[in-house]
């Protein structure tokens, strides 16, 4: 429980970091995901989403996470993420920066903050697994 609440405290802070400059125009879009993949220094994750945006559009994605640091493990992640303020739902495609936490036995938890560009986005999930670290890399979201 206290690794998670730090998790969450963890992504917080760098998702003021990489929060998009006052008086931005433009909608807001979210993402709903769940990724499954495994970790050992070099972590990749693959998964499937569905983004959608204050207009009505919506598109279906495809997820692919790869990058390395102090981590370690296996699990399965269903979460929810929010974009920065975008004009359109094309803006939230493509490989953005990320810098993530994760850990869990049994129950996992999972915080990402990642900026692409002038757009940024804020994850959190929960799952099953067994896993600990923190890592940095990139966080690809695809049209199906």
């Amino acid at each position: 429980m206290r690794s998670r609440r730090l998790v969450i405290f963890a992504v917080g802070l760098l998702a003021c970091a990489f929060a998009a400059p006052a008086g931005a125009a433009g909608m807001r879009c979210t993402l709903s995901y769940s990724v499954k993949g495994w970790s050992f220094i070099y972590k990749e994750y693959r998964g499937s989403g569905t983004v959608n945006c204050a207009n009505g559009q919506s598109a279906a994605v495809q997820i692919v996470a790869r990058g390395g640091g102090l981590t370690f493990g296996r699990s399965e992640i269903h979460g929810r993420g929010r974009f920065s303020e975008v004009y359109s739902i094309d803006e939230v495609f493509g490989t953005f920066v990320e810098a993530a936490g994760h850990a869990g036995v049994t129950r996992s938890a999972e915080g990402r903050a990642m900026t692409k560009g002038t757009v940024s986005l804020a994850l959190s999930g929960t799952g099953r697994g067994v896993d600990l670290g923190a890592s940095f890399g990139g966080f690809t979201i695809r049209r199906k």
